[in-house]
């Protein structure tokens, strides 16, 4: 869906003063956890707007230490609105989020619906932070497994060229829902127990095992969220001939993802200039000991920022790549935690004067 003809105003900063803020999809995993994160952060709320479907409409939920009703989103739900964090699908996106823009909201949207349009910057905001500024009124946040990817990738790319990029991942029950994460706790027991796990949220059980990613098939071959990968990773790095390939896979964990990144460079690339370069990157913390076999695990992130990365070594079959492995917490910053950094990117002092390669 092109959203062009509904951007029409030109790009807006957020206010200065503390904001009102709805959460589209308030009691899912991600609006929990942004619920969480603009507490923890300090994010200046005037008044918090809790949406959902009528179905989920009417819970209470925990804020700042009072009880919130969630509210049905429909016509003059944002009203008087400045934010909307949006994280309900992308349907829902796709039906609100001009509204919420015609009622002169910004909409950072978590959601799928609008990542490949031309005219909505997608951003990552320690990839490319000059993009959100070049917004309509939607910004789109990436999918999980590229906003970790490309926290790796991007310090790397600024040093070398890459020529081709190999991935592949290891995604939590956390990136299909709330309910498929509590899926796997019931048929983890279940297994124990000695029964027969299925599944009723996830085409196959997790417990105790792992499938292709559930995305729907392209002609291709590829799933949907390979291709995610892809195109996105492509938009968000200003690489639109980047050769990227990925095979995703879903594991038994319960909320972060990891990736198996092999990455080709133009030219050989010293193992040591890029463990150096890593280890100072926004976003990226680095965990290896090859003494100890010690490298990141899903259990060093969870509840996390960072995305841990490790393992970083030179690819014995090819002079001009690395390997590495990452983990990152798919709720956080996979979703929320990135979703709130574009917004304190708005929100800041330089907003006003993005500097040069503003477009994503």
């Amino acid at each position: 869906m092109t959203v062009s003809a509904t951007l029409s105003s030109p790009p807006r900063q957020l206010p200065s003063r503390p904001l009102r803020i709805a959460i589209l999809g308030a009691t899912g995993a991600v609006g929990q956890e942004l619920l969480a994160l603009l507490q923890e952060r300090g994010f200046p709320v005037a008044e918090l707007v809790p949406l959902a479907s009528p179905r989920s409409a009417g819970q209470d939920l925990d804020w700042r230490g009072d009880r919130i009703q969630v509210r049905p989103v429909g016509p003059g739900a944002f009203e008087g609105v400045d934010l909307v964090l949006a994280s309900a699908g992308g349907s829902v996106s796709r039906q609100w989020a001009p509204e919420a823009v015609a009622a002169g909201a910004v909409v950072i949207d978590n959601s799928s619906a609008f990542r490949m349009d031309p005219a909505v910057p997608l951003v990552v905001p320690e990839v490319n932070p000059q993009a959100a500024f070049a917004h309509g009124g939607i910004i789109a946040n990436p999918n999980c497994t590229t906003i970790l990817l490309t926290l790796a990738l991007a310090p790397l790319a600024a040093r070398r060229p890459i020529r081709r990029v190999v991935i592949s991942t290891y995604q939590s029950a956390s990136g299909a829902g709330a309910r498929a994460m509590q899926e796997l706790r019931q048929l983890s027991r279940t297994v124990l127990d000695g029964g027969e796990p299925v599944s009723e949220v996830l085409p196959h059980s997790l417990a105790f095992n792992l499938f292709l990613h559930n995305s729907p098939l392209e002609p291709s071959g590829y799933c949907e969220e390979e291709l995610k990968m892809l195109h996105e990773t492509r938009k968000i790095m200003g690489l639109p001939q980047l050769r990227l390939t990925a095979t995703c896979v879903r594991v038994p964990v319960l909320r972060a993802h990891s990736e198996a990144v092999n990455i080709e460079f133009e030219e050989p690339f010293p193992v040591e200039e890029a463990r150096a370069l890593l280890a100072a990157a926004p976003g990226v913390e680095l965990i290896e000991n090859f003494e100890t076999n010690r490298f990141p695990m899903p259990t060093d992130v969870t509840g996390r920022d960072a995305v841990a990365v490790g393992r970083i070594r030179q690819d014995l079959s090819d002079p001009h790549a690395l390997e590495l492995w990452l983990c990152g917490d798919q709720i956080r910053k996979g979703a929320a935690l990135n979703a709130i950094q574009i917004a304190e990117l708005l929100r800041e002092p330089a907003a006003a004067s993005p500097g040069p390669g503003g477009a994503a």
